[in-house]
């Protein structure tokens, strides 16, 4: 989601605040846990994302590891996703994980962890 798409007038049912906007650095994961679901948030290239913080491959945190070019590497094994649709575009994973609506409300980060994408 693009930082200016939501204003302060939104609804966010369903929602949950995650964060701060100003509280994520850009290309640094940041994690969260929304409802018992640990969630990786990612701000970069002018987007912020929610991804699942569990690698499919080795079920550990995506949030320790790198960001470039809208792809997360876990930093077990190398395994990438992309930030978009959660699909592993870097092997040894083969299963993609979950991605999450995201919603900017003023300084506000909010995230649907009820409704996969």
């Amino acid at each position: 989601m693009t930082l200016s798409e939501e204003g302060a007038g939104s609804v966010a049912a369903g929602f949950l605040r995650a964060c701060a906007l100003s509280e994520l650095a850009d290309d640094a994961p940041h994690r969260v846990e929304l409802d018992g679901v640990p969630v990786s948030l990612v701000r970069t290239q002018g987007e912020v994302f929610a991804i699942s913080d569990v690698c499919s491959h080795a079920n550990v945190s995506l949030s320790e590891g790198e960001v470039e070019n809208c792809q997360i590497e876990c930093w077990l094994h190398g395994s990438s996703f992309d930030l978009r649709t959660g699909k592993p575009s870097g092997l040894p994973a083969t299963r993609p994980v979950a991605v999450y609506p995201v919603k900017i409300v003023g300084d506000d980060v909010l995230v649907s962890v009820t409704q996969e994408s």
